[in-house]
């Protein structure tokens, strides 16, 4: 063993383990490598660290739930002290993103993401793996927007649901600051426009993206009007990946067509920002349209749209993309200072 503190050879197993699952998870991996990473976490923290140390002294470790060949031969590493071969393995396959010029410098401003969703709708971790990863990304704050109750395939929060984790996130942040944890929602675009959770548990919210995800493929007048009502919504502060293409995968599928001109337009009348998604298989908006929203003076966002905590990594590829149409700190709200943001989200609710 690298040390005799079983209290130290606990943390290093542990630390171990969540940097190979974030990587996995920032290389774009199958979710279920990272998972069984995640998973055994989870186990070895249920079990003291007297317990660990001995189960590493025998070889037992296998024994706990959750614990795989791979994961004990990590923590076998990381409990001797040196280096960690497959953790060097995963750096070199799946180096970190890194934005270059005007965009770095922007990646440097950033202060935090908008946009990231928990186990409570269909992200993989909890808030706090969330915001763990978000710590050690240098973030000062995150937004948690788990989706809203129409889209059931990613297990939307229902109001219930939603007033329940906004409880969770209040205790959550008497922990942690000064990191703040934002509570927030991606809440779905309706047909109509409207938007789909109760107008008084908006209020309550710090962020609110509103996003497309249902009739894509709708024609172009009636997209249009619904993203407009929309963005008149004075509870919408974000324009979430505002296209809805998908570039890879298995449902890859084209960009939804509406009158960008006027739907920019109105994102600038009312301070709604354009979110920048950086999520490799979105890519949204596309720069045709960046250039369209720029041209209107709207605010942005630069988010990640993460489902794990290794997503959160993806910022410097959007970084990259807005800075390449002249998109400066200052109109980046996750570049803003918390209380600067905090000042523009809270006037939007009392306008509300």
């Amino acid at each position: 063993m690298g040390t005799s503190d079983p209290g130290a050879v606990h943390e290093a197993v542990v630390a171990a383990l969540r940097r190979a699952a974030f990587l996995l998870e920032r290389g774009g991996a199958t979710s279920y490598r990272a998972d069984a990473f995640r998973a055994a976490v989870r186990s070895i923290e249920r079990v003291g660290p007297d317990e660990v140390r001995a189960r590493l002294a025998a070889g037992t470790l296998t024994d706990l739930p959750g614990v795989g060949a791979r994961t004990a031969e990590v923590a076998a590493a990381a409990a001797a002290g040196g280096p960690v071969p497959y953790l060097l393995d995963l750096e070199q396959r799946y180096p970190a993103a890194e934005a270059s010029g005007d965009g770095a410098a922007l990646r440097a401003a950033l202060r935090g993401d908008l946009h990231a969703h928990t186990e409570a709708s269909d992200g993989s971790t909890t808030a706090q793996e969330m915001v763990l990863a978000a710590m050690e990304l240098g973030h000062e704050y995150l937004a948690i927007t788990d989706h809203s109750p129409r889209l059931t395939v990613a297990n939307g929060l229902s109001p219930a649901r939603l007033r329940a984790q906004i409880e969770q996130i209040e205790a959550l942040n008497r922990a942690i600051a000064p990191f703040r944890v934002l509570t927030g929602i991606e809440v779905d675009i309706l047909d109509d426009g409207s938007i789909d959770q109760e107008p008084e548990l908006l209020d309550r919210l710090d962020v609110v993206v509103a996003s497309v995800h249902s009739k894509l493929r709708m024609d172009s007048a009636a997209m249009t009007r619904r993203m407009r009502a929309a963005v008149a919504n004075p509870r919408v502060d974000v324009l979430g990946h505002c296209t809805g293409r998908q570039l890879t995968g298995k449902r890859q599928r084209p960009q939804s067509e509406f009158d960008a001109a006027a739907v920019f337009a109105d994102c600038a009348e009312h301070g709604v920002a354009v979110e920048v998604n950086c999520r490799p298989d979105r890519l949204d908006p596309p720069h045709a349209l960046l250039d369209v929203a720029v041209d209107a003076g709207c605010l942005f966002t630069v988010d990640t749209d993460a489902h794990a905590p290794g997503q959160l990594s993806w910022q410097p590829v959007g970084c990259d993309r807005a800075a390449a149409h002249g998109i400066g700190p200052d109109r980046v709200l996750d570049a803003w200072p918390l209380d600067r943001l905090l000042g523009h989200l809270e006037g939007r609710r009392v306008a509300a």
